[in-house]
C-alpha cells in the first residue's frame, strides 16, 4: 500500500510528543489561563502572533479564517484583523499593544464589533514566551470576561485550539 493512500494527520492537532494545549476559565473571575509548548523559538512564536503570518495559521476550517491583518508593533500601536466566516459574514477585531517586550512578553487589548458572547467588551491578552529544550512555552492570560462566564468558558476551548494550530504551523515550518 502506498503511503500516499494513508490518511494524513490533522495539521491542527498538537504535536503528539508534547502535552496538548490546556486552558481553564475562571468564569466568576472573568479570565482565562492557557498554556502550551509549541515548536519554534520565542522569536518565531512572537512573529507568528504579531505579523500577517497569523493569516496562514489562525483559522478554523469550515468556520472562519483571518485576513487583512494590520499592526503597528509598538506600545499604543493599533492592530486589526477581519475574521471571515464560512457563510461569508465578517467580524472585525481590533485593539492596541500595551506592552511589547519581544520575544518575552506581549500585552494587547482585543475587541470585536460583533462577538456572539462578548458583544463589544474589550479583553486584555497577555502572552509570555519561555524557551524550552523543544521550542517555546507560551502562557496566555485573557482577562475581561467578568459577568460573561459563558464567553470565558467558550473562549478557553478556543484558546486550546488556537495554540494547537500555532504549534502545528511552526512545526510544519521547521520541516519545510
Amino acid at each position: 500500500m502506498s503511503t500516499d493512500a494513508l490518511p494524513k494527520p490533522d495539521f491542527r492537532a498538537p504535536n503528539t510528543s508534547k502535552r496538548p494545549p490546556r486552558a481553564v476559565a475562571d468564569g466568576p473571575g472573568g479570565m482565562i489561563l492557557a498554556v502550551a509548548e509549541v515548536a519554534g523559538s520565542p522569536e518565531e512564536v512572537f512573529r507568528a502572533l504579531t505579523t500577517d503570518e497569523i493569516e496562514r495559521w489562525w483559522r478554523w476550517p469550515g468556520l472562519y479564517h483571518q485576513k487583512d491583518w494590520k499592526a503597528e508593533l509598538r506600545v499604543q500601536g493599533p492592530w486589526s484583523v477581519t475574521v471571515e466566516l464560512a457563510d461569508g459574514g465578517q467580524v472585525r477585531a481590533w485593539g492596541e499593544f500595551c506592552e511589547v517586550d519581544a520575544p518575552r512578553k506581549l500585552v494587547m487589548t482585543r475587541r470585536f464589533d460583533a462577538h456572539p458572547f462578548l458583544g463589544d467588551r474589550e479583553t486584555t491578552i497577555t502572552y509570555h514566551f519561555e524557551p524550552t529544550p523543544t521550542g517555546t512555552r507560551i502562557t496566555v492570560r485573557d482577562e475581561g470576561f467578568i459577568g460573561r462566564a459563558e464567553a470565558a468558558n467558550g473562549n478557553a476551548e478556543i484558546w486550546e485550539k488556537v495554540l494547537g494550530w500555532l504549534d502545528a504551523h511552526l512545526a510544519s515550518a521547521q520541516t519545510a
